[in-house]
């Protein structure tokens, strides 16, 4: 591939595993700092997600060097989830399954971004980022369960 191609992916590989690393702080912060017996399951699902979003981290981390790049350190990151901040009601489970929902739609987004960008160039980074797709429409799927069933309650 040429360097301009290589660049650019590694580029977006940056952007991805920004957006992984925040979502493991967010989902950490929210799994802890929710209160209320309805916040439970959102509780353990965030917190099941946690270590499968870090290994998405790492694993596109690995990528990044593997392919030529530099894998960034904290002083290069810039937070985007304006939406999974934790709330200052502990109880406020609905905004939180909103926020997931919208820091998976994002993921997913970024994820489809790169699939197109190495197809035809880049194989592996293609399928390492098919297989984070799935894993991010399936988390995806279980918070908009989710959230029609808090909604659907109200």
């Amino acid at each position: 591939m040429s360097d301009d191609v290589r660049e650019q992916i590694v580029d977006e590989l940056k952007v991805a595993y920004w957006m992984e690393l925040e979502t493991v702080t967010n989902y950490i912060a929210n799994s802890i700092n929710l209160d209320g017996v309805r916040a439970e399951e959102i509780k353990k699902a965030l917190q099941a997600d946690i270590q499968e979003e870090l290994n998405h981290a790492q694993t596109l981390a690995r990528r990044i060097k593997t392919i030529g790049g530099r894998v960034p350190g904290s002083s290069e990151f810039r937070p985007e989830q304006a939406s999974l901040q934790p709330r200052p009601d502990s109880t406020d489970v609905v905004s939180v399954i909103k926020g997931v929902i919208e820091a998976e739609d994002s993921a997913i987004a970024q994820y489809n971004k790169l699939i197109r960008l190495c197809d035809g160039v880049d194989y592996v980074t293609q399928d390492l980022c098919i297989q984070s797709l799935a894993d991010e429409e399936e988390h995806r799927r279980d918070f908009l369960g989710y959230l029609a069933e808090y909604e659907q309650a109200s």
